[in-house]
């Protein structure tokens, strides 16, 4: 899925984004509780309205509910901000950030992570000039900028995402050999971004990893598809300047026996007429093997667990079937690949948290997957496993056009960059009348598991 990222804020707005209050979010919870009955110990969810449940978890209580993102506004929140009524990513370009779910995840993140260690973390962060030396390109945002600002989300998750973008592209080169086409551009409405392509190479036939940092006003179609998903917006004079930036990812190998792999992770921000801003993360990592293999499977599925397990004992299981919704094609009844995680609209339980799982899960794109990629780069493969490769492949680009959020909204907002959103797609694909597997083979055990998506850990 390719994704651009749009992301910022206007650029006479200052203001640091505060953290969501914990103790409100208990506050509407208890009061929302009020009016069910409840039991502590239960881990049972209880529905309330089509598209919504709670899950109770001990003292904590997790949300799983259509809603606004998150405010800024000294704890304030809009009416109806976590209204249990159901309706649900980087698309714009905010590809991706458009997520095809029905639930938009809540959770009380009650995080595993010693809040001591974040913050040694976070004083780890170190100067910013010397980490873009380790980076493809100069980041999107001039360095000077950035260091000005160096404690805000922005300035944050713009070195996330290129430190992402440089990890990956580094383990790529070095199990192919190749090169990455460095492209530098710039969006003439605010922003731009950083193309990394590798075409033709020995073991990827197409690799692309793209980083954007973009800013402006969000179109009116933009805003339209945000309150579609429920969130409530009011612009000044008819606009509403966002913020916005991530990373993406697609991979696709020569070799059918290795899989192709997805990721994006991108932060979005909005400002409203007074002054307040909405702000959410969102992303996933997704692979689609071409042959069905448990021990890869249980690799790439364990490893994105254990990541998740850091932050919240429910977010793997919730974000790997919110995965398979989304990668799911309605026309051929079946899912794109065999999933991962996709989350959208995380914005609690606060900003420096929400963060922190975000960037758990950026640093699992390497060890996810490049082990799988060395696994098999000796195999041998027959030209009908190549022309399998192919079909499925074709599989791939009818997502990606038809239902990605992302590209379709990318394709429709003006200034977007057409080469950045159309990058996930392949070199080389194939489509044939009425094709279906043998049964009994491979290619139809494959597509057994794409209709009927399995539990890999």
């Amino acid at each position: 899925m390719a994704t651009i990222v749009f992301c910022s804020v206007n650029k006479t707005a200052q203001s640091t984004v505060r953290r969501c209050s914990m103790s409100h979010l208990k506050r509407l919870a208890s009061s929302a509780a009020s009016h069910l009955t409840l039991s502590p110990s239960s881990s049972k969810p209880l529905t309330l309205l089509p598209g919504s449940r709670w899950l109770s978890r001990g003292c904590g209580v997790r949300f799983v509910s259509q809603g606004t993102a998150g405010r800024a506004a000294g704890g304030r929140t809009r009416k109806g901000a976590l209204a249990l009524s159901g309706a649900a990513a980087l698309t714009a370009a905010v590809a991706g950030f458009l997520a095809n779910a029905d639930h938009f995840q809540r959770a009380d993140m009650a995080t595993k992570v010693p809040r001591a260690a974040a913050e040694k973390e976070r004083e780890q962060e170190g100067d910013i000039s010397q980490r873009c030396r380790g980076f493809m390109s100069p980041p999107v945002t001039d360095i000077g900028v950035l260091q000005g600002r160096s404690g805000e989300m922005r300035t944050r998750m713009e070195m996330l995402i290129m430190e992402t973008q440089a990890d990956f592209c580094n383990a790529l080169q070095e199990v192919d050999g190749g090169t990455f086409k460095v492209d530098r551009w710039q969006r003439n409405e605010g922003g731009g971004g950083i193309s990394c392509v590798m075409q033709d190479g020995k073991v990827f036939e197409k690799a692309g990893v793209n980083v954007s940092v973009v800013f402006g006003n969000l179109t009116e179609e933009a805003a339209r598809q945000m309150r579609s998903r429920g969130k409530v917006l009011k612009g000044k004079d008819g606009k509403l300047p966002f913020c916005a930036m991530g990373v993406s990812s697609v991979i696709h190998p020569k070799n059918p026996h290795i899989p192709t792999v997805h990721f994006n992770y991108r932060y979005f921000e909005i400002e409203e007429e007074d002054g307040t801003k909405q702000w959410w993360f969102g992303g996933g990592t997704d692979l689609t093997p071409i042959y069905v293999s448990k021990e890869d499977a249980s690799h790439f599925h364990n490893t994105l667990k254990e990541a998740c397990d850091k932050h919240h004992p429910q977010y793997y299981p919730d974000f790997k079937k919110w995965c398979d919704r989304y990668f799911y094609i309605r026309h051929r009844g079946e899912t794109r690949g065999i999933g991962g995680i996709f989350f959208d609209d995380l914005d609690s339980p606060s900003q420096e948290e929400a963060f922190d799982f975000v960037k758990s899960c950026a640093r699992t794109v390497v060890p996810c997957y490049l082990p799988i990629v060395r696994k098999h780069l000796n195999d041998s493969f027959t030209d009908e496993e190549k022309a399998w490769q192919q079909v499925r492949r074709g599989r791939y680009v009818e997502f990606n056009l038809v239902y990605d959020r992302g590209v379709k909204f990318g394709l429709a907002t003006p200034g977007s960059r057409i080469e950045s959103i159309l990058m996930s797609l392949p070199l080389t694909a194939r489509w044939e009348y009425m094709h279906e597997p043998a049964k009994g083979t491979l290619e139809a055990e494959m597509l057994e598991v794409l209709r009927n998506p399995k539990e890999w850990v």
